[in-house]
């Protein structure tokens, strides 16, 4: 159902993402490294679920947040490496070998108890595994968090990926992102001091919907429904939703249990509020000043000078530099894009709430 607000697991309950799922697709199958990047909310985890489940081989679903929060701000190898044995033994919600003991695997003619795993004798063990369902793809969401894997910023994972890259052909990796220039830069394909540096790699990017397929999605997912909404409220929809999927299918939603769109909004915005505003307060644990240059642009301080301005009087001072950085950042984490010298920020409901 398009307007089931769980993610998605199959190609018919997603909309107008052929060309992106069949890209995502080639890349699993053909690449040792795939990159899928979109903003917040655009449905990538949907995309890459369904991706998953039809790939011809067997695909390792992580979720790099949740790892993230269960280590407290941290990620450690004996964590990831557990996280990964729980989904092959069948004990988490993507589980595939439940009938398999991790404890007999021969590895290079040395059997390894599961607490001494480390990440590369995983990385082997899993390109065994490649030789039975044909190939393993190991798929990490939002995975600019594994750069608070170990204690070296992810450096060390980097150097198991590019170890697996190198010399385990059995064995792709797929990293998803919304905060997508964090992402380049935690994988740094570019960057010389990466162990990923130069490697071959395939990127498809999820952009949010163009206003007549977002039309048209919300009058799908109501003829799905089988209620009749007018044009006109539609439109409206798409005025205050833009084409981010996320926020129209929360819209959709409510609309199909209300009957109502000034509820629905309502419904969407007060959804939105919360999520935006956990998502403030994890951004404003990096610096209190994201949240300021934030409500600056929300409340039409666009242009950098007026930016610092507003920062400083709210904050206190703060050099050039600093606040080019910062801007920098948001752009990279996906919140604002730059264009003709002015900041916008690219989630209308970000704007709203921030607004509020």
């Amino acid at each position: 159902m398009l307007f089931d607000p769980r993610p998605k697991s199959k190609r018919e309950e997603i909309f107008d993402r052929e060309k992106e799922l069949n890209s995502l697709l080639g890349g699993i199958e053909e690449y040792p490294i795939t990159v899928l990047i979109g903003i917040r909310r655009v449905g990538k985890s949907s995309l890459l679920r369904v991706a998953l489940n039809e790939f011809n081989g067997l695909g390792l679903y992580l979720d790099a947040r949740r790892l993230y929060a269960a280590g407290g701000g941290a990620i450690s190898p004996a964590v990831l490496v557990d996280e990964i044995r729980k989904i092959l033994l069948g004990k988490g919600r993507f589980g595939f070998l439940s009938g398999i003991k991790l404890e007999s695997v021969n590895l290079a003619g040395v059997k390894i108890a599961p607490k001494e795993m480390t990440i590369i004798d995983v990385f082997e063990l899993l390109n065994g595994l490649g030789e039975r369902f044909g190939r393993v793809v190991l798929a990490f969401d939002e995975a600019q968090y594994l750069r608070f894997y170990g204690p070296r910023g992810g450096k060390d994972l980097l150097a198991g990926i590019a170890y697996a890259y190198d010399s385990l052909p059995d064995l792709g990796f797929v990293f998803t992102g919304s905060e997508v220039g964090l992402l380049h830069d935690f994988i740094g394909i570019d960057d010389y001091s990466s162990p990923l540096f130069g490697r071959v790699y395939e990127e498809v990017e999820v952009r949010p919907f163009q206003r007549g397929v977002s039309e048209a999605f919300l009058r799908a997912g109501f003829e799905e429904v089988g209620l009749k909404v007018p044009d006109e409220e539609i439109k409206r929809a798409v005025d205050g939703l833009d084409g981010i999927p996320g926020w129209l299918v929360e819209f959709g939603f409510n609309y199909w249990k209300s009957g109502s769109f000034e509820r629905a909004m309502e419904r969407t915005v007060e959804r939105a509020r919360v999520m935006i505003r956990e998502e403030l307060l994890e951004l404003e644990k990096r610096s209190p000043r994201y949240a300021l240059i934030l409500r600056a642009i929300a409340i039409g301080l666009t242009r950098w000078r007026d930016i610092k301005d507003y920062v400083e009087a709210k904050g206190g001072p703060i050099t050039n530099a600093r606040l080019s950085a910062l801007l920098k950042n948001l752009e990279k984490m996906g919140w604002v894009r730059k264009e003709s010298g002015e900041y916008r920020i690219i989630d209308p409901l970000v704007e709203k709430i921030l607004k509020s």
